[in-house]
């Protein structure tokens, strides 16, 4: 089954259980606190993405009309600001979903493509002239990668970041968990995070469908986008680039895969859990201290099984927003609250730091843009 069939099919049922579940954690004090008191439009969402109408065209022409499983969605600025307007959302930070440039098979087509969707995204969203589109969007720069990733390609990657972030002043870099098989933190990548490094960026890392993923007939968004964040989180920890590049400021959507819930587990092999138990320091630690420094969006992640353990691990300054809008459109069916289900793990006063402070201190150009203060 495609993937917007199971999300039409679940929709009602997931629906009514959201607004049952907030009315009984209201009535019944089971949430963190009652429910946020009715708010304007203050949410940022830095987990969102833009499909133009030449990358789409792009896409067709090359027989791609599904990503993740879902056939991919009607986008424009027009229907992303009523998006935003519809769900007090502010400003979103946009970035390019799966598959990026990858399909491209020339290294120069990937170049000239990233190049275009860079450009658009500063020049008709983060810093459009038009009054309408004013403030309402930043955006994560999409680098020239193929899959798999090779020297070729991490150099045009270095060369695009710079442009993007000095030149462009997009607000971050995109980057995927993996480019085919070739993962986050293998030493192919390490020229592109010294460049990273230096320039401070806040790079967002999305999954893709990885390879040679067992077929169990549903659409790999469900889970294996899980895995694969989880997967290069893991392999960014043991290959040292957590330690080596300390101003790189990374972005984990979904919540993390399933990071958060396995983070001991995953952190068993560096010495600080190892020391933490020997001296009976309990909670000291448990989990990397790296995890512990990472971001994690609320995307399709704000149940509170998920955003408790991310609370756990990193705590409410390093959770942000985000709604992975147009691939959740079948999931918004009125206005209002775009993610009740936080009012159960977060006070009202913590859900504003989540779903707006955290985003203004971590993107201060795009704070700057839009007039905001940071707390």
């Amino acid at each position: 089954m495609r993937r917007r069939g199971l999300l039409k099919a679940a929709l009602p049922v997931g629906a009514a259980a959201t607004a049952l579940g907030g009315a009984r954690a209201i009535a019944t004090g089971d949430s963190a606190s009652d429910a946020p008191a009715p708010r304007g439009r203050d949410r940022i969402d830095v987990h969102c993405h833009l499909i133009p109408d030449f990358y789409r065209q792009s896409l067709t022409e090359h027989d791609i009309t599904e990503i993740g499983g879902v056939p991919v969605p009607a986008w424009s600025p027009t229907l992303a600001v009523g998006f935003m307007n519809r769900y007090g959302i502010q400003t979103q930070v946009v970035s390019v979903s799966e598959p990026g440039v990858t399909y491209l098979s020339a290294a120069e087509d990937r170049v000239t493509m990233a190049q275009r969707l860079n450009t658009y995204m500063s020049r008709d969203l983060v810093h459009t002239a038009s009054a309408r589109l004013k403030g309402r969007f930043g955006g994560f720069a999409v680098l020239p990668l193929g899959g798999p990733a090779d020297e070729r390609d991490v150099d045009n990657a270095v060369t695009e970041a710079k442009r993007a972030v000095r030149e462009l002043k997009l607000d971050g870099v995109g980057i995927f968990s993996s480019y085919g098989g070739t993962y986050l933190g293998d030493p192919v990548f390490e020229p592109l995070m010294k460049t990273l490094n230096e320039l401070k960026a806040m790079v967002f890392i999305h999954p893709v469908t990885p390879q040679h993923f067992p077929d169990l007939g549903l659409p790999p968004f469900l889970y294996e986008f899980t895995f694969d964040t989880t997967r290069a989180l893991v392999n960014l920890l043991y290959k040292g680039v957590l330690r080596r590049y300390p101003h790189i400021r990374w972005l984990a959507a979904h919540a993390g895969g399933t990071l958060p819930y396995i983070s001991y587990r995953t952190s068993l092999l560096t010495v600080t859990p190892a020391v933490a138990q020997q001296l009976g320091i309990a909670g000291l630690d448990d989990s990397s201290p790296h995890f512990r420094q990472l971001f994690y969006d609320t995307a399709l992640s704000p149940a509170p099984q998920a955003m408790k353990s991310v609370r756990e691990l990193a705590g409410p300054k390093h959770i942000l927003f985000a709604t992975d809008w147009p691939f959740t459109n079948t999931l918004y069916l009125a206005a209002g609250d775009p993610a009740p289900q936080l009012a159960e793990t977060f006070t009202p006063a913590e859900r504003l730091t989540v779903e707006r402070f955290n985003a203004l201190a971590q993107f201060p150009a795009l704070a700057a843009r839009i007039g905001a203060e940071s707390s």
